[in-house]
Protein backbone atom coordinates (compact mmCIF):
# COMPACT_ATOMS: atom_id res chain seq x y z
CA UNK A 1 0.00 0.00 0.00
CA UNK A 2 2.66 1.99 0.63
CA UNK A 3 4.71 1.92 -2.74
CA UNK A 4 1.47 2.52 -4.50
CA UNK A 5 0.58 5.80 -2.63
CA UNK A 6 4.26 6.50 -3.26
CA UNK A 7 4.57 5.89 -7.14
CA UNK A 8 1.53 8.15 -7.27
CA UNK A 9 3.46 11.02 -5.47
CA UNK A 10 5.99 9.89 -7.52
CA UNK A 11 4.24 9.21 -10.98
CA UNK A 12 2.72 12.76 -10.83
CA UNK A 13 6.28 14.74 -9.75
CA UNK A 14 7.47 13.26 -13.16
CA UNK A 15 4.53 15.36 -14.67
CA UNK A 16 4.76 18.63 -13.10
CA UNK A 17 8.19 18.62 -11.59
CA UNK A 18 6.57 20.26 -8.34
CA UNK A 19 6.03 18.61 -4.40
CA UNK A 20 3.13 20.24 -3.52
CA UNK A 21 1.50 19.43 -6.91
CA UNK A 22 1.72 16.28 -6.93
CA UNK A 23 0.52 15.47 -3.50
CA UNK A 24 -1.92 17.85 -4.32
CA UNK A 25 -2.75 15.51 -7.44
CA UNK A 26 -2.78 12.29 -5.32
CA UNK A 27 -5.49 14.22 -3.31
CA UNK A 28 -7.49 14.64 -5.79
CA UNK A 29 -7.03 11.68 -7.38
CA UNK A 30 -8.22 9.89 -4.27
CA UNK A 31 -10.98 11.52 -3.57
CA UNK A 32 -12.20 11.17 -7.31
CA UNK A 33 -12.46 7.75 -6.44
CA UNK A 34 -14.59 7.85 -3.17
CA UNK A 35 -17.18 10.69 -4.41
CA UNK A 36 -19.52 8.11 -5.84
CA UNK A 37 -18.86 6.81 -2.43
CA UNK A 38 -19.78 9.81 -0.73
CA UNK A 39 -23.00 10.69 -2.85
CA UNK A 40 -24.02 7.29 -1.91
CA UNK A 41 -23.51 7.64 1.87
CA UNK A 42 -25.31 11.09 1.71
CA UNK A 43 -28.78 9.35 -0.19
CA UNK A 44 -28.49 6.92 2.48
CA UNK A 45 -28.33 9.43 5.28
CA UNK A 46 -31.13 11.38 4.02
CA UNK A 47 -32.93 8.45 3.51
CA UNK A 48 -32.42 7.46 7.06
CA UNK A 49 -33.41 11.14 8.07
CA UNK A 50 -36.89 10.70 6.36
CA UNK A 51 -37.75 7.64 8.94
CA UNK A 52 -36.75 9.83 11.86
CA UNK A 53 -40.84 10.56 12.90
CA UNK A 54 -41.46 6.60 12.47
CA UNK A 55 -38.00 6.10 14.30
CA UNK A 56 -39.25 8.31 17.09
CA UNK A 57 -42.83 6.66 17.63
CA UNK A 58 -40.99 3.27 17.69
CA UNK A 59 -38.55 4.88 20.75
CA UNK A 60 -42.06 6.22 22.46
CA UNK A 61 -43.99 2.34 21.95
CA UNK A 62 -41.12 0.27 22.84
CA UNK A 63 -39.15 2.97 25.32
CA UNK A 64 -39.07 -0.17 28.33
CA UNK A 65 -38.11 -3.08 25.80
CA UNK A 66 -34.88 -2.67 24.27
CA UNK A 67 -34.68 -5.68 22.50
CA UNK A 68 -38.31 -5.53 21.17
CA UNK A 69 -36.75 -1.90 19.87
CA UNK A 70 -33.99 -2.85 17.96
CA UNK A 71 -36.21 -5.83 16.40
CA UNK A 72 -38.68 -3.49 15.33
CA UNK A 73 -36.23 -0.67 13.84
CA UNK A 74 -34.37 -3.54 11.74
CA UNK A 75 -37.99 -4.45 10.22
CA UNK A 76 -38.22 -0.48 9.68
CA UNK A 77 -34.63 -0.21 7.93
CA UNK A 78 -35.15 -3.55 5.78
CA UNK A 79 -38.75 -2.38 4.50
CA UNK A 80 -37.64 1.02 3.52
CA UNK A 81 -34.11 -0.52 2.44
CA UNK A 82 -32.04 1.82 4.61
CA UNK A 83 -28.52 1.28 5.71
CA UNK A 84 -27.92 2.68 9.05
CA UNK A 85 -23.92 2.71 8.59
CA UNK A 86 -23.92 4.03 5.10
CA UNK A 87 -23.18 7.65 6.08
CA UNK A 88 -19.70 6.30 7.72
CA UNK A 89 -18.22 5.14 4.92
CA UNK A 90 -16.24 7.61 3.28
CA UNK A 91 -14.73 8.07 6.53
CA UNK A 92 -14.18 4.57 6.89
CA UNK A 93 -12.37 4.79 3.79
CA UNK A 94 -9.98 7.83 4.22
CA UNK A 95 -8.77 6.73 7.39
CA UNK A 96 -6.70 4.26 6.01
CA UNK A 97 -5.06 6.77 3.46
CA UNK A 98 -4.21 9.41 5.87
CA UNK A 99 -2.38 7.01 7.56
CA UNK A 100 -0.76 5.66 4.38
CA UNK A 101 -0.24 9.35 3.09
CA UNK A 102 1.65 10.18 6.58
CA UNK A 103 3.86 7.27 6.27
CA UNK A 104 4.37 7.63 2.65
CA UNK A 105 5.95 11.57 3.41
CA UNK A 106 7.88 10.04 6.24
CA UNK A 107 9.41 7.72 4.55
CA UNK A 108 10.38 9.68 1.20
CA UNK A 109 12.04 12.57 3.93
CA UNK A 110 13.51 10.02 5.73
CA UNK A 111 17.09 10.71 7.28
CA UNK A 112 20.48 8.68 6.10
CA UNK A 113 23.05 8.01 8.68
CA UNK A 114 24.83 11.61 6.64
CA UNK A 115 21.77 13.53 7.66
CA UNK A 116 20.35 13.55 3.93
CA UNK A 117 17.20 11.94 2.50
CA UNK A 118 17.17 8.20 1.64
CA UNK A 119 14.25 7.96 0.25
CA UNK A 120 11.81 4.73 0.74
CA UNK A 121 9.18 3.20 -0.87
CA UNK A 122 10.00 4.21 -5.01
CA UNK A 123 12.17 3.15 -7.05
CA UNK A 124 15.88 4.26 -7.41
CA UNK A 125 15.37 5.84 -11.00
CA UNK A 126 12.71 7.69 -10.55
CA UNK A 127 12.64 11.36 -10.97
CA UNK A 128 11.05 11.69 -7.59
CA UNK A 129 14.04 9.92 -5.68
CA UNK A 130 16.54 11.35 -7.59
CA UNK A 131 15.23 14.73 -6.88
CA UNK A 132 14.97 13.93 -2.91
CA UNK A 133 18.28 11.75 -2.48
CA UNK A 134 21.42 13.29 -0.57
CA UNK A 135 18.76 16.45 -0.24
CA UNK A 136 17.58 17.99 2.83
CA UNK A 137 14.86 19.55 2.19
CA UNK A 138 11.62 19.12 0.04
CA UNK A 139 10.76 22.45 -0.84
CA UNK A 140 7.84 23.91 -2.81
CA UNK A 141 6.93 27.10 -3.01
CA UNK A 142 9.35 27.88 -0.35
CA UNK A 143 8.00 25.62 2.29
CA UNK A 144 9.82 22.42 3.57
CA UNK A 145 6.86 20.11 2.89
CA UNK A 146 8.95 17.58 4.93
CA UNK A 147 8.96 19.71 8.45
CA UNK A 148 5.57 20.57 10.71
CA UNK A 149 4.85 23.86 10.90
CA UNK A 150 5.42 23.70 14.67
CA UNK A 151 9.28 22.67 14.21
CA UNK A 152 9.60 25.05 11.96
CA UNK A 153 8.20 27.85 13.80
CA UNK A 154 9.84 26.75 16.80
CA UNK A 155 13.33 27.20 14.66
CA UNK A 156 12.44 30.71 13.36
CA UNK A 157 9.04 32.28 13.89
CA UNK A 158 9.37 34.73 11.35
CA UNK A 159 9.79 31.93 8.83
CA UNK A 160 7.50 30.01 10.46
CA UNK A 161 4.87 33.05 9.82
CA UNK A 162 3.64 30.89 6.18
CA UNK A 163 3.56 27.78 7.94
CA UNK A 164 0.95 29.12 10.17
CA UNK A 165 -1.17 30.87 7.45
CA UNK A 166 -1.48 27.70 5.68
CA UNK A 167 -2.91 26.15 8.81
CA UNK A 168 -5.46 28.77 8.95
CA UNK A 169 -6.36 28.20 5.46
CA UNK A 170 -7.16 24.98 6.08
CA UNK A 171 -8.93 25.64 9.13
CA UNK A 172 -10.96 28.39 7.49
CA UNK A 173 -11.73 25.93 4.53
CA UNK A 174 -12.83 22.96 6.95
CA UNK A 175 -15.22 25.90 8.77
CA UNK A 176 -17.08 26.62 4.98
CA UNK A 177 -17.09 23.16 4.28
CA UNK A 178 -18.76 22.04 7.93
CA UNK A 179 -21.40 25.16 7.48
CA UNK A 180 -22.54 24.14 3.97
CA UNK A 181 -23.76 20.62 5.90
CA UNK A 182 -25.14 22.35 8.89
CA UNK A 183 -27.26 24.99 6.80
CA UNK A 184 -29.06 21.89 5.62
CA UNK A 185 -28.82 19.33 8.03
CA UNK A 186 -31.55 19.38 11.25
CA UNK A 187 -31.63 16.33 13.83
CA UNK A 188 -34.19 15.66 16.50
CA UNK A 189 -31.73 14.07 18.78
CA UNK A 190 -29.24 17.34 18.52
CA UNK A 191 -28.97 20.12 20.63
CA UNK A 192 -27.73 23.68 19.67
CA UNK A 193 -24.69 23.31 22.18
CA UNK A 194 -23.76 19.93 20.01
CA UNK A 195 -24.60 21.22 16.78
CA UNK A 196 -21.81 24.04 17.66
CA UNK A 197 -19.51 21.25 18.55
CA UNK A 198 -19.76 19.55 15.46
CA UNK A 199 -19.36 22.48 13.33
CA UNK A 200 -16.00 23.31 15.06
CA UNK A 201 -14.64 20.25 15.42
CA UNK A 202 -13.26 19.84 11.93
CA UNK A 203 -11.40 23.17 13.16
CA UNK A 204 -9.56 21.89 15.95
CA UNK A 205 -8.16 19.25 13.51
CA UNK A 206 -6.65 21.48 11.25
CA UNK A 207 -4.98 23.33 14.33
CA UNK A 208 -3.94 19.39 14.55
CA UNK A 209 -2.20 19.36 11.57
CA UNK A 210 0.09 21.75 12.48
CA UNK A 211 2.36 18.98 14.15
CA UNK A 212 2.69 16.94 10.65
CA UNK A 213 4.15 17.21 8.11
CA UNK A 214 3.74 20.15 5.72
CA UNK A 215 3.02 18.03 2.54
CA UNK A 216 -0.13 16.75 4.86
CA UNK A 217 -1.39 20.01 4.93
CA UNK A 218 -0.89 20.52 1.62
CA UNK A 219 -3.22 16.71 1.11
CA UNK A 220 -5.73 17.87 3.55
CA UNK A 221 -6.12 21.17 2.09
CA UNK A 222 -6.53 19.92 -1.65
CA UNK A 223 -9.09 17.74 -0.25
CA UNK A 224 -11.40 20.71 1.77
CA UNK A 225 -11.51 22.35 -1.82
CA UNK A 226 -12.65 19.45 -3.28
CA UNK A 227 -15.10 18.51 -0.67
CA UNK A 228 -16.54 22.35 -0.85
CA UNK A 229 -17.16 21.56 -4.77
CA UNK A 230 -19.17 18.50 -4.27
CA UNK A 231 -21.11 20.35 -1.18
CA UNK A 232 -22.03 22.65 -3.32
CA UNK A 233 -22.99 19.62 -6.30
CA UNK A 234 -24.77 17.58 -3.69
CA UNK A 235 -27.14 20.97 -2.37
CA UNK A 236 -28.08 21.10 -6.41
CA UNK A 237 -28.60 17.50 -6.66
CA UNK A 238 -30.89 16.57 -3.31
CA UNK A 239 -31.59 19.83 -2.25
CA UNK A 240 -32.65 21.37 -5.46
CA UNK A 241 -36.54 21.05 -5.53
CA UNK A 242 -39.42 20.94 -2.84
CA UNK A 243 -39.80 17.11 -3.66
CA UNK A 244 -36.42 16.18 -3.27
CA UNK A 245 -34.88 13.87 -0.87
CA UNK A 246 -32.88 16.53 0.99
CA UNK A 247 -36.49 18.41 1.29
CA UNK A 248 -37.82 15.36 2.48
CA UNK A 249 -35.72 14.59 4.94
CA UNK A 250 -35.34 18.25 6.62
CA UNK A 251 -39.51 17.78 7.03
CA UNK A 252 -38.68 14.43 8.60
CA UNK A 253 -36.41 15.81 10.84
CA UNK A 254 -39.03 19.11 12.13
CA UNK A 255 -41.65 15.95 12.34
CA UNK A 256 -39.45 13.94 14.68
CA UNK A 257 -38.56 17.05 16.80
CA UNK A 258 -41.85 17.68 17.22
CA UNK A 259 -43.23 14.21 18.75
CA UNK A 260 -39.69 14.47 20.60
CA UNK A 261 -41.27 17.74 22.31
CA UNK A 262 -44.60 16.21 22.89
CA UNK A 263 -43.13 13.27 24.45
CA UNK A 264 -41.05 15.65 26.73
CA UNK A 265 -43.95 17.25 27.67
CA UNK A 266 -46.32 14.52 28.32
CA UNK A 267 -43.78 12.77 30.74
CA UNK A 268 -43.29 16.08 32.48
CA UNK A 269 -46.78 16.41 33.36
CA UNK A 270 -47.32 12.96 34.16
CA UNK A 271 -44.35 13.73 36.67
CA UNK A 272 -46.35 16.82 37.81
CA UNK A 273 -49.11 16.03 40.68
CA UNK A 274 -52.07 18.02 39.81
CA UNK A 275 -52.77 19.15 43.32
CA UNK A 276 -51.10 18.93 46.52
CA UNK A 277 -53.09 18.08 49.34
CA UNK A 278 -52.30 19.99 52.56
CA UNK A 279 -52.34 18.67 55.95
CA UNK A 280 -54.87 19.24 58.48
CA UNK A 281 -54.10 21.74 61.52
CA UNK A 282 -53.21 20.09 64.41
CA UNK A 283 -55.33 21.80 66.93
CA UNK A 284 -54.29 22.08 70.37
CA UNK A 285 -56.05 20.24 73.12
CA UNK A 286 -55.53 22.15 76.80
CA UNK A 287 -56.53 19.45 79.18
CA UNK A 288 -55.76 22.51 82.27
CA UNK A 289 -58.61 25.19 82.07
CA UNK A 290 -56.27 28.62 81.57
CA UNK A 291 -56.71 30.66 85.18
CA UNK A 292 -60.35 32.92 85.67
CA UNK A 293 -61.86 30.86 83.43
CA UNK A 294 -65.26 28.32 83.46
CA UNK A 295 -64.38 24.98 83.66
CA UNK A 296 -66.46 23.16 80.34
CA UNK A 297 -70.00 22.40 81.24
CA UNK A 298 -70.22 19.05 82.42
CA UNK A 299 -67.43 19.09 84.37
CA UNK A 300 -67.12 20.08 88.22
CA UNK A 301 -65.61 23.13 89.24
CA UNK A 302 -62.46 22.87 91.31
CA UNK A 303 -63.26 24.26 94.68
CA UNK A 304 -60.56 26.89 95.23
CA UNK A 305 -58.85 26.76 98.59
CA UNK A 306 -60.19 29.29 101.69
CA UNK A 307 -56.72 30.69 101.82
CA UNK A 308 -57.00 32.16 98.41
CA UNK A 309 -60.62 32.90 98.47
CA UNK A 310 -60.24 36.87 100.03
CA UNK A 311 -57.09 37.18 97.58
Amino acid sequence: MFQAAAWLVSLFYGLVNNYAFAIALVALTIMLLITPLTLKSTKGMLEMQRLQPEMRKLQQQYKSDRQKLNEEMMKLYQEHKVNPLASCLPLIAQLPVFIIMFRVLRGLSKLGSDGTFNPSYIAKDSKLYLALDKSKEMLAFGLDLAKSPAKVMGEDFVKGIPYALMIVLLAFTFLIQQRMIASRTTSASMSATQAKVMQYLPVGFAVFQVFLPTGLVIYYFTQAVVRILQQLYITKRFYGHDGSIGRQAQAASKAASEIAKEAKGKSGQAAKPDKVDKPAPVQSKRVTPSKNRPAPSGRPQRPIPPSKRNK
